[in-house]
This record gives structure tokens, sequence and C-alpha cells, in this order.
């Protein structure tokens, strides 16, 4: 074999993957498309560590979630990454939005979310006085991380371990074997070229629907794009905490985020497209964001939003479907793979490390 480990993707979940299992008695390489590193999914989102509260329970997103919740705060004191535990309020300004907001608050309890409480009228403005909510849910436990520094100390790590990442690599053909796998490699700056690996990890995010097909597995993944406006003119500073509406069934709704500079942005909305490449927002879309946001964020007005960015998240529900988990399964001889790796993915991401390692070795492959 030309390698012991082979991960696809280098993504924050393909590199904390690889963090975890490089060591300097393996071969481990990490094969991505793009010229660096995170620069699909995992560098395009809010960048909020999410507490875990809207995941079913028992779901892997609901474990995975809150392992990694934990893991990430000891992590980024341990390492120096920068986070902040700022805490989130789920707001309701209606009957059906408060019987939206306690389905959240029963799901979250049932998933054993720790550090919730609810919020009357005058505690909502004594922590937010410039939002407009009747009441609210808050989750103590959530927060925001640098993902770029989350995602460079994985890479140092594995590679200060003897793990390497191939940039401008496209995994093109993947072989079953006998004894593990054949890879055929499109690199940008040479020839195809084709190697052997014993153990096949797929952690291609947006790609890993195709990884997978070629061994036999038919997963339809559908690409739901997410878009941002930033606030400008001053009312970024209107608020110190992220402030959420109650849960959509597509995703979380169009909510208001701070990363550690105190930038604040609007978004994501949800948008399945057909081209997971399609990284244009519309500016268009602003007043719609505009109107969806101003019931609970009365100081804004139209003219302080920006476009931003747009992200897309590899979904295994479509349009009008209900909950989808993680799916993360094993193929042998010994390939793991991981589709539909979406929120709360980043969040996720060193519990879901812990969870392929311990796969692996229930397999007697490590």
């Amino acid at each position: 074999m030309d390698a012991d480990i082979v991960i696809i993707g280098a993504g924050v979940v393909g590199l904390a993957v690889a963090a975890h299992l490089a060591g300097t008695e393996r071969v481990l390489y990490v094969l991505e498309r793009n010229e660096k590193f995170g620069q699909e999914t995992s560098s395009r989102n809010s960048e909020v560590i999410h507490g875990g509260l809207y995941y079913r329970p028992e779901s892997l997103k609901a474990r995975l979630c809150l392992e990694g919740n934990r893991m990430l705060y000891e992590f980024c004191e341990k390492h120096g990454i920068p986070s902040r535990r700022i805490g989130k309020l789920i707001v309701a300004n209606s009957d059906e939005e408060r019987e939206a907001l306690e389905n959240v608050r029963k799901n979250a309890v049932a998933s054993g979310v720790k550090g919730i409480r609810w919020l009357t009228r005058q505690e909502i403005i004594s922590m937010e006085p410039a939002i407009a909510a009747e009441e609210a849910l808050f989750s103590e436990s959530t927060g925001i991380i640098d993902s770029h520094r989350l995602m460079r100390h994985f890479l140092v790590k594995a590679e200060e371990q003897g793990g390497q990442v191939v940039y401008r690599s496209f995994v093109s053909e993947v072989e079953k074997l006998d004894d593990g796998y054949s890879v055929k490699v499109a690199h940008s700056c040479r020839n195809c070229f084709d190697f052997t690996t014993r153990l096949l990890i797929n952690c291609a995010g947006l790609d890993a629907h195709n990884i997978a097909a070629a061994l036999g597995h038919r997963h339809r993944i559908h690409f739901c794009k997410g878009s941002y406006f930033s606030v400008g003119n001053g009312k970024e500073r209107h608020i110190s905490h992220l402030v959420y509406p109650p849960p959509e069934m597509a995703g979380l709704g169009i909510h208001a985020t701070l990363d550690l500079g105190g930038r604040m942005r609007l978004g994501p909305d949800t948008e399945y497209v057909q081209d997971p490449g399609d990284y244009h927002v519309d500016e268009t879309r602003s007043d719609a964001f505009f109107e969806r946001t101003r019931p609970f964020l009365p100081f804004l007005e139209a003219r302080d939003l920006a476009p931003d960015i747009a992200g897309m998240r590899p979904k295994l529900q479509g349009p009008g479907e209900g909950f989808h988990d993680f799916l993360i399964f094993f193929d042998p001889p010994g390939a793991l793979h991981l589709l539909g790796i979406e929120s709360p993915g980043l969040t996720s991401s060193p519990a879901i490390a812990r969870l392929v390692e311990a796969m692996l070795k229930e397999q007697d492959l490590l």
C-alpha cells in the first residue's frame, strides 16, 4: 500500500480527523480539491458554537454537538484559539412563536442540554434593550469561534505528526480492492496519478455523496445555499448576544450573529439550488432579510444591510422534508463515509473525529 490512511476533504471535519489519526507510524494524506483548506462549507457559515438545542434527542447531531461543544471550549482555552461564550436568545413575539420556543426547550431538555433558561420581557430588556421580544429562550453555552484558526490548528497538528495535505487534488475515481482502495487523483499541476490506501475516510462535504456512489452507496445530497447580509451604520453595536427567531423546517431562520471582531451579520436564509459553486449574493434579497428580521430587530433600517457572503450546505433533506441526521457509516474493508455534515458540523468536528477513531478501532483497523 502507498498509504495507511487517505482522507478526502480538508474542511474542518477532515482536518479534525487528520489531527486525531495522524501518527509517525502511519502514512496519512488529506486530499483537497481547492488551493487551500476550508474553502467551502467550513469557512462560509456563522462560526457559531452551537448548544445542541434543536436536534432530535439521541441523534448523532444532538450527541456530537453536545460533546463537540464541551470539547471546543476546552480545546480553545488550551490552545489559544479565539472563541467567546456569548450566549444566544431565541425570541418570541406571539403565541405561535411562544409555542415553538417551548418545543425547542422541551427538545433541549430531552437532549441533556445545560444552561438554558426562559427570559421574561424585563430580563430581555436588561440583556438586549434594543431588540423586540416578549419572551425568549436563552442558551448560555452558545458562542462564536474563529473557524480559520481552528482549522489551522488541526492542520498543524496533523502535519507535526507526519500527515500531509495535498491541495488541488480532485479524486476522480475510487475502487475497492481486496485489502484496501485504489484512488485516482486529478492534480492541477500534473497528470492524473493513482495510488492505494488501506483506509479511506470520505469527508468530502459537498462531494461526499459522489465518493460514496463510486463505492456503491447511493444517497442524494441537496445543495442548500445560505446568503448573509452585513449590518453597518453603527447598528452592529446594538446587540451583544446572538439573536435568533424560532427555527424553521429547513433551518434556524434568518438570525443575527456577531463575529469575534464585533461585526454583525444577518443570515443564512435557505435556497435550494442545483449549482454547489454558486456563491453569489443576490442584492435583491436584502428586502426579504429586512422584513424577516425587523420584527425582532426594530432598530434596523433597510439601508443598514449590505451583501456579504454565501455558503452551501450539503443537506440530506430536500425542500419540505423533516429532520435528517448526519449519516456516518462503515464500508468494509476499510472506508468510512460522512454524508450530510452540515450544521452543527463545525461544533461537532472534534467529537466526529473521536467517533471516527472509535469506529475504526471497533473494526480492528487501528
